[in-house]
């Protein structure tokens, strides 16, 4: 058995410089925002108001700039006044009670053969076209307070508002100038900001979706942080071997900009358990080899 203890501790003495090997290298990348929109108007109008600057941070929602609206302010004001209008209305809901009180006393007037039946006719026909016009002079009001939200509509096209949580990264135009085609303002999401990475091909078991990653700003006073793989490529660019991973790094208060350069590090990855046949045990530099048992070395006592 003195040979198979010998190719033993050959095996080993080969294996312990692999298990000691150096972790991974750093890799280059890049932090960007998260999303970058260019802004413009849905209509075409001239600038009244500019309500923020470049490097101003801005919410959902929030209004950028103002154009001019004074035909829009008008048209709802109008359409606001038919809207609330009552007289109509209630000029038919009046016609239409007074017809049905006359319906009923011609009822009870036919019943005791005071009227005709002609005239008890007339009273239904009456009352009938009261309902009639009371309904129209409803779906009327309805039409009206279409054509008020219609018109608040067009006088909020004249507000341009952020689509998103950001910052403005550029403004292009100035009150006065005239607005068509062309972008007003660049929003850019920086919380989370995404970084862009291209790994070797080696590395594609190791790195996929969810996975933790260290990453180090080249940006001074900048503490490492941890982003989380959001998106890998499924296609190896097979000319340099490398393929690109996207990861979502967490940005609370917009204290890290975009655009640095930073070095990743896989030793935070969490790595698929190898198949490999020697583990290192957690005492000192003792190797285990898993053998089969009609070939474990027994030791001497």
């Amino acid at each position: 058995m003195n040979w198979i203890r010998r190719t033993l501790l050959s095996a080993a003495c080969l294996l312990a410089p692999a298990l000691h090997a150096a972790p991974p290298q750093p890799l280059g990348c890049l932090i960007e925002p998260f999303s970058v929109s260019d802004i413009g108007s849905p209509v075409v109008g001239v600038i009244e108001t500019v309500h923020v600057e470049r490097g101003d941070t801005v919410r959902a929602g929030q209004p950028l700039a103002t154009l001019r609206a004074d035909v829009e302010r008008m048209s709802v004001n109008v359409a606001e006044g038919r809207a609330q209008g009552l007289g109509e209305l209630k000029a038919a809901e009046a016609n239409a009670e007074l017809a049905r009180q006359k319906l009923t006393r011609a009822v009870d007037l036919a019943r005791q053969d005071f009227i005709s039946a002609q005239a008890l006719e007339q009273a239904r026909a009456e009352a009938m076209v009261a309902e009639n016009r009371l309904m129209q002079a409803r779906e009327q009001r309805d039409i009206y307070g279409r054509e008020h939200e219609l018109a608040r509509a067009q006088l909020g096209l004249r507000t341009i508002r952020s689509p998103a949580n950001g910052v403005i990264a550029d403004r292009y135009l100035s009150v006065g100038e005239r607005v068509e085609d062309k972008p007003m303002f660049r929003v850019a999401v920086v919380d989370p900001l995404r970084v862009e990475v291209v790994l070797p091909a080696s590395l594609y078991p190791v790195v996929r979706k969810g996975v933790a990653m260290r990453i180090t700003p080249e940006f001074p006073g900048a503490q490492p942080r941890f982003a989380t793989v959001a998106l890998v490529d499924r296609v190896i660019e097979g000319a340099s071997n490398t393929f690109r991973a996207r990861l979502s790094l967490p940005n609370p208060g917009n204290t890290l900009p975009a655009g640095l350069r930073c070095k990743a590090d896989l030793s935070g990855a969490e790595a698929p358990a190898a198949a490999n046949p020697v583990s290192r045990t957690s005492r000192g530099s003792e190797l285990q080899l898993q053998l089969s048992p009609d070939l474990r070395v027994k030791p001497r006592i």
